[in-house]
């Protein structure tokens, strides 16, 4: 069992956070499948598809955003840059599923979500690239 110096708590404090977004945002899926009685696909339903990309987007990008935070804490880098990809990307992620479970145009949650998101990704990304060499 890892000692208690061992363990990546920042990386798991925003794993969890962002684990229970993630659920919420399947749940809501539920019940809008539920509501409008659509077992598999939207269901010609707009609301249903836009929960289900809300959902289909976290899972694309939250799990690797965490995975770099997870290896940045293991190679022991800097606790503020962790707590700004994790706190950028849940920040970004919630403003994004605000912004496209309201409308499915632009809006201004959907475009500072995703922004936000990509940015924090790229950021992440380099820092792991430098702290390899």
């Amino acid at each position: 069992m890892p000692t208690l110096a061992a363990i990546p708590s920042i990386s798991t404090f925003y794993i969890g956070l962002n684990v229970l977004l993630i659920f919420a945002l399947a749940m809501y899926v539920v019940v809008l499948r539920y509501r409008h009685k659509v077992g598999i696909g939207d269901g010609g339903v707009p609301e249903l598809l836009r929960a289900i990309r809300v959902h289909g987007n976290a899972l694309e990008y939250v799990p690797l955003v965490l995975i770099m935070m997870l290896a940045l804490e293991l190679s022991s880098v800097g606790n503020i840059h962790l707590h700004v990809i994790g706190s950028v990307l849940l920040a970004g992620r919630l403003l994004h599923a605000w912004g496209l479970t309201r409308s499915s145009g632009t809006s201004p949650g959907r475009f500072i979500g995703t922004l936000s998101t990509w940015i924090i990704f790229v950021y992440a990304a380099a820092l792991c690239i430098k702290v390899s060499m």
